[in-house]
């Protein structure tokens, strides 16, 4: 099976450009890159945040990126630069091998899954995905976890309207719920 980079030059863009009549190659929507983020703020102990930090790295194949409080909060209990959660921003080929683990292997193996519902892409063809475990990646099979955490993952695209984004996420092999 070829990569999802070949897939979007053979398939995807002949596809968009009849789909769609853009007349030049340049013009079809493509997929931009993919930010996951997660947060710690509820956890006090370093050793929790450095295996959250940990886990992320192997999934996404990337070290996380610390992001600290602009500034204090007292009903949040929150001091200036205190790191509140991690972010990794993928691109390139890092961003399609997500993608792939993504699709075909964690997506598919949550309870009851019936696809992606369609009221995750936004207005600029975006996809914001929160999933609740990250134990649902291949990756973490054989692990023994004492911290199961969440994380938001969101596809950017250069999709102009909803309509086109969607149609890219679908020929991308995502599995987005149909209408």
């Amino acid at each position: 099976m070829p990569n999802l980079s070949e897939k979007y030059k053979r398939e995807v863009v002949p596809a968009l450009q009849a789909a769609f009549g853009y007349k030049n190659t340049m013009a079809v929507p493509r997929i931009v890159k993919i930010v996951v983020n997660t947060g710690v703020g509820r956890l006090r102990e370093d050793h929790q945040r450095t295996e959250i930090q940990k886990y992320l790295a192997l999934l996404t194949g990337q070290r996380a990126a610390a992001r600290p409080t602009k500034k204090a909060i007292a009903s949040f209990k929150t001091r200036e630069g205190l790191v509140v959660g991690y972010q990794v921003t993928l691109r390139g080929k890092r961003m399609y091998d997500f993608l792939t683990r993504l699709a075909d292997g964690a997506l598919p193996r949550t309870r009851d899954f019936k696809g992606i519902a369609l009221r995750a892409v936004d207005a600029q063809g975006n996809l914001t995905l929160g999933i609740k475990e990250h134990i649902i990646f291949p990756e973490m099979i054989g692990e023994d976890y004492k911290l199961i955490f969440g994380f938001e993952a969101t596809v950017v695209t250069s999709a102009h309207t909803r309509a086109e984004g969607i149609a890219l996420l679908r020929l991308m092999g995502l599995p987005l719920q149909t209408e």
